[in-house]
């Protein structure tokens, strides 16, 4: 329970807490990437034996390419940037923000975006004019165009808080709103299938390059001393999900730009290579059939997206739609990673993937394999077929019943109603006093039948206990 506001407008301990979860969602991530390429500016300028001339634009200007923001340096420019800090980046802030969105409240939810995104973007107008200001006196660094850097900053962490805000709020904003309620298995199932495809992927870039460990060991020799081939260590790890999008790229078919070296599941033409250890897992010409059965890893990453959408069965047409929906956030997503981990590099020209191609690839492997999936798993709901309606047909009228014709009796057989009996006033005696009747001799005349009747006075008598 929120304690009330102190006196004079002091926000209660309640207030105090809220305005510390919103400074740590507004700075956190950014201070901590700020903190972390420093220590890698210094040491480098330490190692080197340099002085710290211009220390501050070399880390305001790799602050900035952590959000994809690039860089100039003596007229060359770097614009492909590693995925890797840019990815902790979102992470961070998702984090960060989904910590903070802890009340059902629209309006703490607001100001909880509102620092993820005013933080960032204010550091990174302090980070351009550190830049200009070292320009003054370097003149190799090039300040960036503000906008692009701004805009750069603003996508970046807007990525961030609209994952974090939906994992705790998604489920019951979209509860408030006209549209199906599968939506949120349709965005995990997109989400199975993007990291089912990079870890695939991921996988044979490993594989690749254990089979060219030679060409990996020859572009480590390229330095002799232990920090040179520490930092080409260092740069081959954030490079790594660079080139495992270029190898997904040829998964599903599309293919992967290094200047003018192309690559792809079919064709690979050669071309100059950056002398990075990790670009060793790079196919080489001529293409052996091996390279073909990367198409495997488009179908499992299907199969996976498909099983997802199979969990919850729905009629046809809503698992298809379903389907729809999750191929499509997920080659939205694969091609955003594209155009993430692409850029000009140099005199080496534009590393880039497909675009024209690889989205609409991803789409149809995550589409076709996926309806396949969710046919075969059962996620189509079986219709409940209803009964035809019965007719009832008019019963017909009765017929009259014709009267019985009475027919002559017998009267050996004719019965006595119980109604018809005519009872005596007198009491009948026990059963117990009743005398059973004597038998009649055998040997009785049957030529005389009347000396064997008795008179009803007789039978009375009897009954009185007297004998005639």
């Amino acid at each position: 329970m929120n304690s009330p506001p102190r006196a004079g407008g002091a926000p209660g301990p309640a207030g105090t807490r809220q305005a510390r979860e919103l400074l740590r969602v507004a700075f956190g991530p950014s201070l901590v990437a700020l903190v972390v390429i420093a220590a890698v500016v210094l040491s480098q300028l330490l190692i080197a034996n340099s002085d710290m001339t211009g220390a501050s634009g070399a880390i305001a200007s790799m602050w900035l390419g952590v959000h994809q923001v690039p860089v100039s340096v003596a007229g060359s420019a770097l614009g492909v940037m590693p995925l890797l800090p840019v990815m902790a980046m979102v992470y961070g802030t998702a984090r960060t923000t989904a910590a903070a969105v802890t009340s059902t409240s629209w309006f703490v939810t607001r100001w909880v975006v509102a620092s993820a995104l005013g933080g960032p973007v204010l550091i990174a107008a302090i980070c351009l004019a550190f830049i200009h200001d070292a320009a003054s006196v370097l003149t190799e660094l090039q300040t960036p165009d503000a906008s692009r850097a701004l805009g750069g900053v603003f996508i970046v962490h807007a990525i961030g808080a609209a994952l974090g805000v939906g994992s705790r709020v998604g489920r019951r904003l979209l509860r408030s709103t006209p549209l199906p309620a599968w939506l949120p298995d349709a965005f995990r199932a997109a989400w199975a299938g993007v990291l089912a495809l990079l870890a695939l992927s991921a996988a044979v870039v490993s594989g690749s390059l254990i089979v060219h460990w030679s060409t990996m060991h020859d572009l480590y020799s390229i330095t002799d001393s232990m920090f040179g081939q520490l930092s080409l260590t260092v740069l081959s790890v954030l490079y790594l999900p660079n080139v495992v999008v270029g190898a997904a790229a040829v998964a599903v078919g599309s293919s992967a730009h290094i200047g003018l070296a192309t690559f792809s599941a079919f064709t690979v033409l050669g071309g100059d290579v950056p002398a990075l250890p990790v670009l060793a897992a790079v196919p080489t010409p001529p293409l052996g059939p091996v390279w073909v059965a990367l198409l495997i890893v488009a179908a499992v990453a299907g199969v996976a997206l498909g099983q997802q959408c199979a969990r919850h069965p729905l009629p046809p047409l809503q698992a298809l739609a379903k389907v729809l929906v999750a191929a499509l956030v997920g080659a939205a997503a694969m091609a955003l990673l594209g155009y993430a981990g692409g850029g000009a590099l140099g005199n080496f020209g534009d590393v880039s993937v497909d675009q024209t191609t690889f989205g609409p690839a991803v789409f149809v492997w995550f589409a076709g394999i996926g309806a396949l999936t969710v046919a075969m798993s059962g996620g189509f709901q079986p219709r409940v077929r209803r009964p035809a309606p019965v007719i009832e047909e008019p019963e017909p009228e009765p017929e009259p019943e014709s009267e019985p014709v009475a027919e002559e009796a017998d009267p050996e057989t004719v019965e006595i109603a119980p109604e018809a009996v005519v009872t005596v006033d007198e009491p009948a005696p026990p059963v117990a006093e009743r005398k059973a009747p004597e038998p009649i001799p055998a040997d009785l005349d049957a030529e005389d039948p009347e000396d064997h009747f008795m008179a009803d006075d007789d039978m009375r008598g009897g009954r009185d206990g007297t004998t005639h």
